[in-house]
């Protein structure tokens, strides 16, 4: 399986896989910070990035076996990963599979929703994924401006002003140049139902990472992926959104680090919160702001359809 991939670094390695959209730019903000430790190989999955897609049908199963096939070739299998999203439920069904993965940090994994929260997460990001199409000529300014870069994305990160705009404005070139992403959007939401390993069958450590102001994949949602997966441990960031790399970067390698060390790690020791200090309030103008810009881009989009159909 041929997929486009960067190597950094020197030590044991570790793979890092991206959400749904992406490429191996998403890691930017603690490529370099892991790659102080550890040989990182960040890939672009089939689809995504410079990686051609797949030829039959894009779903978690089929870029499992992609990913597997990846790692044999390379002489990789057993390495350690991370996965954001959708990546994170791809490095998630990896481990169920057994025999593939080392140590695991899957990052607010997609696939755990239930009921009015399945329309929520396709209708948001189809949505926002047209928008984002439809705004590539004006994107470069977009993401340089503060205010337009929060409203862009405040249903994925917690303080998106604080995003980098090279790292945003790459972001929004791989959501629209990304040929497999509404097969795999709708197998996410609609397709096959994750499915859960059972107790003392993953031997190696995992972790599941959960940001607190998660708005793609509700915090609700971690206690039914412990239910599937008894044996990861749960680790909460606090002051984060969908993306603790973006958010929470120098906490987020902190706990990759450990875990992929098998290290007996306290929450607070990766946290390094001082004691009594309490977290910002999330602007809820932030939020306003995307879900406005969502909805009106939502519209207008409509709007062009009629027309050209008039």
């Amino acid at each position: 399986m041929t997929m486009n991939y960067i190597r950094r670094g020197a030590g044991r390695p570790l793979l890092l896989l991206h959400g749904i959209g992406g490429s191996w730019r998403s890691w930017q903000t603690i490529l370099e910070d892991l790659a102080a430790e550890r040989e990182v190989i960040a890939v672009d999955l089939p689809g995504f990035g410079s990686t051609p897609p797949l030829a039959g049908p894009v779903t978690i199963a089929t870029l499992a076996d992609a990913m597997t096939e990846f790692l044999r070739e390379q002489h990789l299998l057993g390495i350690d990963a991370v996965g954001s999203s959708m990546g994170a439920r791809l490095v998630l069904e990896l481990a169920r599979r057994g025999g593939v993965l080392g140590a695991v940090v899957s990052l607010d994994p997609g696939g755990f929703w239930q009921g009015w929260e399945v329309p929520v997460f396709f209708h948001s990001v189809a949505i926002s994924t047209q928008l984002v199409r439809a705004l590539q000529p004006a994107m470069p300014f977009l993401t340089g401006n503060a205010a337009t870069r929060t409203a862009l994305f405040a249903q994925f990160s917690a303080h998106p002003w604080r995003l980098p705009a090279h790292v945003a404005l790459d972001e929004m070139r791989s959501f629209a140049h990304a040929p497999s992403f509404s097969e795999l959007l709708d197998n996410l939401a609609y397709g096959e139902v994750q499915q859960g390993a059972p107790a003392g069958s993953i031997g190696a450590p995992l972790v599941i990472g959960w940001g607190r102001q998660d708005r793609v994949c509700f915090p609700r949602q971690a206690s039914r992926a412990l239910k599937k997966f008894p044996d990861a441990r749960l680790y909460w960031f606090e002051n984060c959104g969908h993306f603790p790399q973006w958010d929470q970067p120098a906490e987020t390698v902190r706990l990759i680090l450990a875990v992929t060390a098998g290290q007996d790690f306290r929450d607070a020791d990766i946290a390094q919160q001082p004691v009594g200090a309490t977290q910002k309030p999330v602007l809820m103008v932030a939020v306003a702001a995307g879900v406005g810009a969502l909805v009106l881009g939502g519209l207008w989009l409509l709007a062009m359809k009629r027309a050209e159909r008039n």
